[in-house]
């Protein structure tokens, strides 16, 4: 939980880096800092590390106060880890555990030896959401929570070192979406950490060289002592043999500089439309005369060197103070960044801090609390007590008013009376009246349905007269067989078992639930090459036609769309199948044009690009029949299954029925032509909903009330 008071403190290879910042309005203010000096490098061959950083955190804890207040910490790069990676596409809600299998991938150790938390990035024009994964061995953060718990300090946050710095300068810089794409490097001892700051995502890698790597160069070059030579590189620009220093430390400028521009390479072949403009260095190795020079001369790109904290107020420190923070600000980025965090403002709000060392905190903290709770329990459960006595014996003193006995036997009277005349049983509801008000409700549903059934016929045998199959390279195109397109097997309608009304399909759009009919349809053809011509006759005529202005439904297309209950022949004796490598874009006038580029897409078929139920296009199941029944033997009888009330089907069966046919002609019950072929079987479904009546517009009125028949269809023909 925020604070208005943070200590943030970086444990570095140099020396120790505090900051004390101080939350008031919309203020921040520095209200102490620390920089203690290591007695020596802790890079230096021989020196006890462990050792050295007791020795200094003591120097802290003994001439600084920080008991009471928030601390937050900070872990080298190089000791921890940062991943990053893109999310697909998925609900918030869902976020976390992709998140976590992300993690299982990212971090090379089992989730329950690390100590792990992430923040997500997004960009408000890109709908990517990419994550940083950020980690650390549970062995690591336990070595460092128990030389810091010591010296007495329980750190209330541990974050990554690039991970504080981003939040400082994200903070002092005031980054958004619209800032430049922004590089920082953090120079440190042992290794440096590179940040790249751009579009509202950060990316993070830390590579082992730094500050050492240029003490090593002059202790190798001019076989000096390391402690001399860390003296001569930091006062190199007062010496009089700068240029020899500079000659020797030259290669380390050069790797330097490789390695940054291959930071650079790798982030911009991860994000192609990166446009990263500057650089902003930290970290005391910065002092360097020459190093950002040269880092702009190879880089080719604007390089800034940090020079004061745009942001935080010095006025409570007095002038000497905070003229030597202001000449250093270089090396208090990361305790800047600790600091921030402590007091809510960071961006990042990764906490590495483990679960278990953060409750025993909390609970320690809150034991006084707990103490006088208790006192003020006992004071509370004392009164508690003696108050229901003393009502109690007043109550017991009183006698009842002899009124409310007469009503206690009155009401036990009429009581008896009602259950002996059964008037407190339940009653039995009466639904006659409601079912026969529901048999007005979509009187005209049957004969729409019917008259979409007549249009596709009519349009299948008008197509009919002129397919002879897909074309086939090399192949001559046999003769059209003529019609009828289809003849009828059984028609169905009925209650779909999908539940969805609205939104499209599927039902996820938010719409209100609205009834939903299955139809299920069975004809034979005779046509070569049967799914291609469902493709331009049922399937296209379906489509086009799925949602109209003059009918109070839409059509939804099954997945898939048809099953293929029978092959039957796909052509003639002398005509070789379609084969499994045909594509749909392949039958003219499907799409529009005999090109692939404008046939369809396999989700607009509806099972796999029109093949149906099976692997192969037009092979059969195994257990199919060995062809189906002779074209002439097909049976023209329909099956219509009505709607009588909320949930009771009525079945009605016929062949050509004069009902039926007064409804809607239908092109399929015509007598079946003599045939010797086997016709094909086909299963077609698909799902109607009723969608939702709007009001009329203004100025219609009446006369728009008018234009409907007596079946509640409008007038003016399909």
């Amino acid at each position: 939980m925020a604070s208005n008071v943070c200590w943030g403190i970086e444990i570095g290879s140099g020396g120790i880096k505090a900051l004390k910042l101080e939350l008031d309005g919309d203020k921040v203010f520095v209200s102490d800092y620390a920089d203690i000096q290591h007695s020596k490098v802790l890079s230096t061959p021989g020196v006890e590390v462990n050792d050295a950083l007791r020795v200094s955190l003591g120097a802290l804890v003994s001439q600084y106060e920080m008991t009471g207040v928030p601390i937050a910490i900070s872990v080298p790069g190089h000791s921890s880890f940062a991943r990053f990676a893109k999310l697909p596409p998925v609900e918030p809600k869902k976020v976390p555990d992709i998140v976590k299998f992300e993690a299982v991938q990212q971090i090379p150790f089992p989730l329950e030896q690390v100590e792990w938390d992430y923040q997500t990035f997004m960009s408000p024009d890109s709908p990517d959401i990419e994550v940083g994964i950020f980690a650390i061995t549970q062995e690591r953060i336990a070595e460092r929570l128990n030389m810091l718990a010591d010296v007495g300090i329980t750190p209330d946050y541990v974050t990554l070192s690039p991970v504080a710095l981003y939040n400082a300068m994200a903070y002092d810089l005031q980054f958004t979406e619209q800032t430049p794409g922004t590089i920082l490097l953090d120079v440190g001892t042992t290794s440096t950490d590179l940040v790249v700051a751009e579009s509202g995502r950060v990316w993070v890698r830390t590579f082992p060289l730094g500050g050492h790597q240029f003490t090593q160069a002059l202790v190798d070059q001019f076989k000096l002592s390391y402690p001399k030579a860390e003296k001569i590189k930091r006062d190199v620009h007062d010496s009089q043999h700068a240029r020899q220093v500079f000659q020797a430390m030259r290669p380390i400028f050069t790797d330097l500089t490789q390695d940054v521009q291959r930071s650079i390479g790798y982030y911009q072949s991860l994000h192609r439309e990166a446009n990263l403009q500057r650089l902003i260095g930290v970290g005391s190795t910065f002092h360097l005369p020459g190093l950002r020079k040269y880092l702009k001369q190879q880089l080719s790109m604007d390089v800034y060197r940090l020079e004061e904290f745009k942001r935080l107020d010095l006025s409570r420190l007095d002038e000497a103070r905070s003229t030597a923070l202001k000449n250093n600000a270089l090396a208090f980025a990361t305790a800047y960044g600790l600091a921030i965090q402590g007091l809510g403002l960071n961006p990042i709000k990764a906490n590495l801090m483990p679960v278990s060392v953060i409750r025993g905190s909390m609970w320690k903290k809150k034991r006084w609390m707990f103490a006088t709770a208790a006192g003020i329990g006992l004071l509370a459960g004392a009164s508690l007590f003696v108050r229901p006595v003393l009502d109690s014996s007043a109550v017991d003193a009183a006698r009842p008013d002899p009124v409310i006995q007469q009503a206690v036997n009155l009401a036990s009277k009429l009581k008896s009376t009602a259950t002996e005349a059964k008037v407190l049983e339940a009653g039995s509801s009466d639904h006659r009246a409601a079912n026969m008000l529901q048999l007005l409700e979509n009187r005209g549903l049957q004969g729409m349905l019917l008259a979409d059934l007549s249009a596709v016929m009519e349009d299948a045998d008008q197509k009919a007269a002129t397919w002879s199959g897909r074309p086939r390279p090399g192949v001559e195109p046999p003769k059209p067989i003529g019609g009828p397109g289809y003849i009828f097997k059984e028609y169905t309608v009925s209650p779909s078992a999908n539940k969805g009304g609205g939104g499209g399909e599927g039902g996820e759009g938010g719409e209100e639930q609205l009834p939903r009919l299955s139809i299920k349809l069975k004809v034979e053809t005779n046509q070569p090459d049967p799914q291609s011509f469902f493709l331009i006759t049922m399937d296209q005529w379906l489509r086009a036609n799925k949602e109209r202005a003059d009918v109070p439904y839409r059509i939804e297309i099954k997945d898939p769309a048809y099953t293929l209950l029978s092959a039957g022949e796909a052509g003639k004796p002398d005509e070789p199948a379609a084969t499994p490598d045909a594509v749909p874009g392949d039958v003219p006038g499907v799409g529009g044009s005999e090109g692939p580029e404008n046939a369809p897409q396999p989700s607009e078929r509806g099972g796999r690009a029109g093949r149906g139920r099976f692997g192969r296009e037009g092979a059969p199941p195994p257990d199919a029949a060995p062809g189906g029944q002779q074209f002439a033997e097909a049976d023209s009888s329909v099956t219509v299954t009505l709607i009588d009330g909320p949930s009771q089907p009525k079945a009605v069966t016929g062949a050509g029925s004069p009902e039926l046919t007064q409804l809607a002609p239908l092109g399929g019950l015509k007598p079946a032509a003599a045939s010797t072929r086997k016709p094909a079987i086909l299963e077609v479904q698909w799902d109607i909903v009723l969608v939702a009546k709007k009001p009329p517009a203004e100025g219609e009125g009446a006369d728009a009330k008018g234009s409907e028949d007596g079946n509640g269809k409008k007038g003016g023909g399909r």
